[in-house]
């Protein structure tokens, strides 16, 4: 033994205890810090209304050692909703692992472990505090709750399926925040989806809902197909998926048609590009074949990558102001030419006024929409609130090596006949149904300014004519038997009587095809009172 070795093992066991000591008074102010910074909140999306929250790392395992305390609320004067999707946490006892749920007045919780948790909460007030906190632990997903205020008393969670459900029509509450909740949905807006998928999520990618936004959906159960083809749309991915028993669709406001582009005169560009094929003849990709149904090449920018204007732009006219909700995008569509769009912005105008830019409803924000990853596949994009313009541009903001696009317009008409206009009745309450929102009136346009007096000005008018014409027919008649008693060279008594008693029983014969007609003049007056109902919706 080396001399010395057991005198310096007998130092260092005097000293592990102060050492060990030292460590944990080193530790413990940073495991604190941690717990405070409240690095246990995961996916957490809220709007006015409705709103989603998980866990850190959810559906995966929670982290060691966190907290996660958020202050959710509805508008006041509203009670709030609270639904549980799941909830795993390890503890048994409640001791360091927990959700607890704590208002002014009320707690709810502590929950963890095994215990029966209620899947709702309905609280008597619009605002609670949510607070998770993790200890050691394995394994646990941790939570994911969604809520929303009492005008939504048919909220479900982020993770219901439509295999949940046995009614072949039903209506529900989606809340905001249910894009990016891990979940597969297999299929697409036109053939429908498998009834595997989720129903918010699958919302969202059909274009009934926005994702900051939530909102009323209302669904429809059917037989199922072979085979779900899927695709890329509002930033969700549907993927093909294989025969199923039953699938679902939505119903919506009837507003998704393409509308008709004509190559010859509706589309410009900033530029184009001409590339010489392997004959050594000129292709010309020009705006007039970015006509997404068109075959051949489609529209490509002038400038090389390394050049590219800051605010390239396809230019689409469509003839009239429209309602337009959606927009369908593809890259060159040529295998050997590997070009497309990342993504965009969209801007818009109407006659003699300025280009303004779509934004966001939420940030009210310029609003960048995701676009292709390929040459090939298409994208959708819906916009929610629609676009009502007759002037749209697409303005590329990252792209593959270099700008090309073939688009597709979705939406529909404003107006039906010269006369009438085709508008939706929406409700300025949260609560309103989509069957209220899907209510179309046809109808001539009344002006914003009409006062409820209006309605009895037209009521007066016509008795106090009919008072003036009956004292006026009163006095032809007492004339006319004057004139009997004189003697009448212009015909018998009894016709005159007959003429007279026409004119007092048909006051109005010469005035009823022309009372209470309303027509346009011009083209003008008939704008302005289409702008009069057309917010402008993107600010």
């Amino acid at each position: 033994m080396v001399p010395g070795a057991r005198g310096g093992g007998a130092l260092a066991r005097a000293a592990g205890p102060g050492l060990l000591a030292l460590l944990l008074t080193v530790c413990a102010p940073l495991r604190l810090q941690a717990e405070e910074l409240g690095d246990g909140c995961g996916h957490l999306v809220t709007y006015q209304d409705s709103g989603t929250m998980t866990s850190k790392n959810y559906p995966g395992t929670y982290p060691n050692h966190t907290v996660c305390e958020k202050t959710i609320t509805v508008p006041k004067g509203k009670r709030l909703i609270l639904r549980l999707g799941d909830l795993d946490i390890e503890s048994q006892t409640c001791a360091s692992d927990y959700l607890l749920f704590t208002s002014s007045s009320d707690q709810y919780g502590p929950y963890c472990g095994s215990m029966t948790v209620p899947r709702e909460l309905l609280l008597n007030t619009s605002e609670v505090t949510v607070r998770f906190e993790s200890g050691s632990h394995i394994s646990g997903r941790g939570f994911l709750l969604t809520y929303a205020s009492s005008d939504h008393p048919d909220l479900i969670t982020c993770l219901e399926r439509a295999s949940h459900y046995l009614k072949t029509e039903y209506s529900k509450f989606c809340p905001a925040g249910c894009r990016d909740v891990a979940g597969d949905i297999s299929g697409n807006m036109v053939d429908g989806y498998r009834d595997t998928s989720l129903l918010c999520k699958a919302a969202i990618h059909a274009g009934i809902i926005a994702d900051e936004l939530g909102g009323q959906i209302s669904v429809l159960q059917r037989k199922g197909i072979s085979r779900y083809e899927g695709i890329l749309a509002n930033g969700v991915l549907s993927r093909d998926g294989s025969l199923s028993d039953k699938r679902f669709l939505f119903t919506s406001n009837g507003c998704s048609r393409s509308l008709s582009l004509d190559p010859d005169g509706q589309i410009r560009a900033s530029s184009s590009w001409q590339s010489v094929n392997e004959s050594g003849d000129q292709v010309h990709w020009s705006p007039g074949q970015a006509r997404l149904q068109d075959q051949g090449p489609s529209w490509a920018s002038g400038d090389s990558s390394s050049n590219h204007k800051p605010r390239e732009w396809l230019e689409i006219d469509l003839g009239e102001k429209k309602k337009i909700t959606g927009i369908r995008t593809t890259g060159s569509t040529q295998s050997n030419f590997n070009f497309y769009v990342k993504s965009f912005v969209m801007n818009f105008k109407n006659n003699n006024s300025k280009w303004k830019t779509y934004k966001g409803i939420v940030n009210n924000e310029e609003k960048v929409f995701q676009g292709n990853s390929n040459f090939r596949d298409p994208v959708q994009n819906n916009f929610i609130p629609p676009i009502v313009a007759r002037y749209v541009r697409v303005v590329p903001q990252t792209w593959h090596q270099r700008i090309a696009l073939k688009v597709e317009l979705i939406g529909c008409q404003i107006t039906q006949g010269n006369d009438s206009l085709v508008w939706r009745k929406t409700s300025q309450s949260s609560s309103v149904s989509s069957k209220k929102e899907d209510e179309t009136i046809t109808r001539p346009v009344p002006s914003e300014e009409t006062s409820p007096g209006i309605n009895i000005t037209t009521v007066a008018i016509p008795l106090v004519l009919l008072v003036v014409l009956v004292f006026a027919g009163m006095g032809i008649f007492a004339a006319f038997r004057k004139k009997k008693k004189k003697g009448s060279p212009y015909g018998s008594a009894e016709a005159q009587k007959t003429d007279c008693w026409k004119q007092i029983k048909y006051p109005f014969a010469r005035h009823q095809s022309a009372e209470f007609t309303i027509s346009y003049d011009n083209e003008k007056e008939m704008t302005q009172k289409l702008d009069l109902i057309t917010s402008d919706m993107a600010g």
